[in-house]
């Protein structure tokens, strides 16, 4: 009876009710939009940024680190919570808002009366130690990365496929020079990405052409395996021009679609939602532009080989990928993205769009609900997912989170974890709620603790597990 209680309290909160959560989260930026470098500063996940007046903008762009974005169009400058953030009032809560008021008298009474929680709550991150500085004066390339080391006490077959065991998810190195225009001049940059670990295999060019003698991808990373799960992968290998207020990327880039990312330190949660990892591309390869047509609406428009394809085309994949990024209202941003076509290894005559609303609700909590579709003619294959994130900044080196979701797929996708039995033909639903926290000892430091519990009536499964990271960025 208890466990039936906790799945109708789960399923009230999917459908609308605010949990209690964690930080804004990193990656949801505009690509070269005007945003605030948070390097070092408040609880964002290596150096995330907030624009447009105090909210993220929801595109999957990746984070100022992960992705250099953020120093394209004013890192430095002071245009977002500063000047037009909640501290004027631009939240739902209003200026400092009376929860996060209550909160800080509640933290205060607590670390006075506390050694330890003093210990916890004093936060001071320090000074963010990259390889070359970072800043205004920053050098022409910059070069940096992470390691993300990983435990976790069973898998779901999403990325986290190693249980009982302490890996190397991700050791990555990235290379780059953000295009930027300067006096009316073409600005010029490219980026190189580069990871090792047990995350290398998920993050190859997986949807290349298939050697018919071994039956293995046969992308430019596709042989970069070296057993035991662990694997090379070069996810992003680019060149960008910029002029005033648009952009292009030409190469082997990241999607735009949805919310999670592949990069460990641009997410709040350690594991990744059952819709990132069966309903959204990893990477493309082709051309996209940026058009930022005011301080807070941008298009996106381009042209790429499918889904996670190398620099080879696999069955004539070719599909329309674009969408954009705008308000709605006062205190929300909407991001909708989408690829039209022949998705290459994923099947010809298809459609999927990610749709994306982050609220500010006041200066510390942020509400993303996001909603996928995936439909392929092709094949048949039809799958929907909706997800939900409430994302509390308690201190500047606390977050607190959870996400619940809801995905619903079928035989032709065949996800089935934890034993489940896959029924032979139709739909059927996934189910699952995260509750996790952010630590930063240190700016160059994410310790991520979470409690996970999957369920699914239709396979015949539910599991409650546990899983913690640690990233450590230079």
């Amino acid at each position: 009876m208890r466990i039936w209680n906790l799945r109708f309290a789960i399923l009230a909160c999917l459908g609308g009710a605010l949990s209690f959560a964690g930080t804004a989260h990193a990656q949801s930026q505009s690509v070269n939009a005007p945003v605030v470098s948070n390097v070092g500063g408040g609880f964002s996940n290596v150096g995330s940024a907030v624009s447009n007046g105090g909210f993220s903008t929801g595109v999957n762009t990746y984070s100022t680190y992960a992705a250099g974005a953020g120093y394209s169009a004013g890192g430095c400058s002071t245009g977002g919570c500063s000047t037009g953030g909640c501290s004027t009032g631009n939240c739902l809560g209003g200026g400092g808002g009376t929860l996060d008021d209550r909160i800080d008298g509640r933290l205060e009474n607590l670390s006075s009366r506390s050694r330890i929680a003093n210990r916890f709550l004093d936060c001071d991150l320090g000074d963010q130690w990259t390889l070359f500085g970072r800043g205004c004066d920053e050098p022409a390339w910059n070069i940096g990365g992470w390691f993300q080391f990983g435990y976790h006490s069973e898998s779901n077959g999403l990325f986290n496929t190693t249980p009982d065991e302490f890996n190397l998810h991700q050791g990555w190195l990235f290379v780059e020079k953000v295009a930027q225009a300067e006096n009316g001049r073409l600005g010029w940059g490219g980026r190189f990405d580069g990871v090792y670990g047990v995350d290398g295999p998920d993050t190859q060019s997986f949807g290349n052409p298939v050697d018919p003698l071994t039956g293995e991808a046969t992308g430019f990373d596709a042989d970069f395996d070296r057993g035991a799960q662990f694997g090379f992968a070069i996810p992003q290998l680019y060149a960008e021009v910029a002029g005033e207020n648009w952009s292009a990327k030409v190469g082997h880039f990241y999607t735009l679609i949805g919310y999670e990312v592949v990069t460990a330190p641009d997410n709040f949660f350690y594991s990744h939602s059952i819709t990132f990892f069966n309903s959204e591309p990893f990477t493309h390869t082709g051309a996209i532009g940026t058009f930022n047509v005011s301080d807070d609406v941008t298009l996106y428009g381009g042209w790429t080989l499918g889904w996670d394809s190398g620099f080879d085309q696999f069955d004539n994949g070719s599909n329309f990928l674009g969408g954009f990024s705008a308000p709605v209202g006062e205190f929300t941003n909407l991001t909708y993205i989408t690829t039209i076509g022949d998705f290459g290894s994923r099947g010809d005559d298809g459609y999927s769009h990610s749709f994306v609303f982050d609220t500010q609700l006041t200066d510390r909590l942020n509400w993303v609900v996001q909603s996928d579709l995936l439909r392929v003619d092709e094949t048949g294959e039809d799958n929907v997912g909706l997800n939900q994130y409430l994302l509390y900044n308690l201190t500047d080196c606390i977050g607190l989170g959870t996400r619940i979701e809801w995905w619903k797929g079928d035989t032709i996708t065949g996800y089935a974890p934890h034993g489940g039995i896959l029924p032979e033909s139709g739909s059927h639903s996934y189910y699952a709620a995260t509750f996790g926290v952010n630590y930063k000892p240190h700016a160059n430091l994410i310790i991520r603790p979470e409690y996970r519990y999957d369920w699914s009536p239709a396979l015949g499964y539910d599991e409650g597990y546990v899983g913690v990271d640690v990233i450590a960025l230079y």
